[in-house]
């Protein structure tokens, strides 16, 4: 099989320009501190996780500690395909995700390059919002009422679902009694992990350690490309993960696909910390905006090779009051 052209080792919150290059001038970013409001919510009451703040365009706190800065910082992923991904030829960061994070920047700061991207695994998008290393998160994060109470969720820009990544000539047909006694990888912290908690058909998808020092990230991995190398070398038979992301994995590697259907339906968000209610709602008006036009636009230039059909991005959804 070929191998990914992704990093699979993305650097932990590592400081990047706008370029890409390593940014060593930018003090220590310290958080866009606490707006009002708190968006907690016990998850037995959760019933529509997607709703959220009403866009506005004025500054809060948050806001306003961005543009006392001059820079919006941003967690993003480096080695997903089509989404956040480094251009092997010029070394920058590109993809739909890429392109959402920089509109965000230019509405808030008058300019797309006034942001410094940092690559963070899948399992710390949340705590990385909670230290205040990154203002925002834009990296294929699904909503849910989990999350919901960690961080705080724009309305949603892209609807994808859960899918089973496998070789052409496996027997694995899709999320079903086929995955029995197989080996499966997903990313630590995502939704796929948690849909195999719930139903596995026998599916092998724990490693012995899971988040402890002796997790040897086997089956359970920091990063979903890790995944993808991992079947590639033989060592799952499958990956779970979002059909947006396999889909590009497969447009990589021709010797894998995308088996069955999607088994669920997961909306992306970009998250902020909880609190910060200013800049939830400023990144709603922008969205507002984005919907309009520049989304069908990223939507063509990125994914519609690999994810066809798609007529345009999720409605929004506010709460009420």
């Amino acid at each position: 099989m070929a191998v990914a052209c992704g990093v699979t080792a993305a650097l932990t919150l590592g400081p990047l320009t706008h370029s890409g290059a390593a940014d060593r001038t930018t003090p220590q970013v310290t958080g866009p501190g606490v707006g009002t409001g708190v968006q907690v919510r016990a998850e037995a009451a959760c019933r529509d996780p997607e709703a959220s703040l009403t866009p506005s365009a004025a500054d809060g706190p948050a806001v306003a500690a961005i543009k006392a800065r001059g820079r919006l910082v941003v967690g993003v992923d480096q080695s997903s395909y089509r989404w956040g991904y480094r251009n092997p030829t010029n070394r920058t960061l590109e993809g739909f995700d890429i392109d959402l994070a920089r509109a965000i920047a230019k509405d808030l700061l008058g300019s797309e390059e006034k942001i410094v991207f940092r690559t963070i695994p899948t399992n710390q998008r949340i705590a990385a919002l909670e230290s205040g290393k990154v203002d925002l998160v834009v990296r294929t994060m699904t909503i849910n009422c989990k999350r919901i109470q960690q961080v705080a969720f724009s309305t949603a820009y892209f609807q994808a679902g859960q899918q089973v990544l496998a070789p052409k000539a496996s027997t694995i047909t899709g999320y079903d009694s086929s995955l029995t006694g197989m080996r499966v990888c997903t990313a630590e912290g995502s939704t796929a992990y948690e849909a195999l908690e719930q139903k596995s058909f026998g599916a092998v998808y724990k490693d012995d350690g899971d988040g402890g020092p002796a997790d040897p990230d086997r089956l359970t991995v920091p990063n979903q490309l890790d995944c993808l190398a991992r079947l590639q070398m033989g060592e799952v038979d499958a990956v779970v993960t979002d059909n947006a992301l396999a889909a590009g994995q497969a447009a990589q590697d021709p010797a894998v696909e995308l088996k069955g259907k999607p088994f669920t339906t997961e909306y992306y968000g970009v998250a902020a910390k909880l609190g910060n209610d200013d800049l939830v709602r400023r990144v709603n008006q922008v969205l507002v905006q984005y919907r309009q036009g520049p989304w069908k636009a990223a939507y063509e230039k990125w994914l519609k090779a690999d994810l066809p059909g798609i007529a345009g991005p999720p409605a929004p959804k506010y709460k009420s009051g």
